[in-house]
């Protein structure tokens, strides 16, 4: 599903992720149940995998917006960016999406498609700040979660 272009509109910060160089995104919320990562058969079996309970998320981002209740861990965002903007959280801290908000990341996680630690990884905009507006991830996104 889409992100509206005026989405923090109708959610409110839920705290923030930084990186090492001291920039950081905002995490909005709350989140939604009834995106499609929720009813995606292959994250709702990874999620029972690892024990962990799939929880309503938000969008991670402001300028490059992530629904990560919408990212099914595809991976395309990753592999069409020309300027890694994102990377799969989980191969940096690999700890549960819900407790991602005010953790501080390197910007040392995976950038490559395939790396992914599972499909509860969730493609993170890390290096927002590089973003060169080329609208590459959201023309391959399949879920339409950027």
């Amino acid at each position: 599903m889409p992100i509206a272009e005026n989405f923090p509109e109708g959610l409110k910060p839920l705290g923030k992720i930084s990186d090492g160089e001291g920039h950081f995104h905002i995490m909005w919320g709350p989140g939604r149940s009834d995106a499609e990562a929720f009813s995606d058969a292959d994250v709702k079996a990874a999620y029972e995998a690892r024990g962990e309970e799939q929880v309503p998320l938000g969008v991670s981002g402001t300028m490059v917006a992530v629904d990560w209740d919408s990212c099914v861990a595809d991976g395309a965002c990753i592999e069409a960016c020309p300027v890694q903007v994102f990377q799969w959280y989980r191969t940096e801290k690999d700890i549960a999406a819900k407790d991602v908000v005010g953790q501080t990341f390197e910007g040392t996680g995976s950038s490559v498609k395939d790396e992914r630690k599972d499909m509860t990884d969730k493609a993170d905009p890390i290096r927002e700040h590089d973003c060169i507006w080329c609208m590459a991830c959201v023309s391959v996104c399949p879920p339409q979660a950027i």
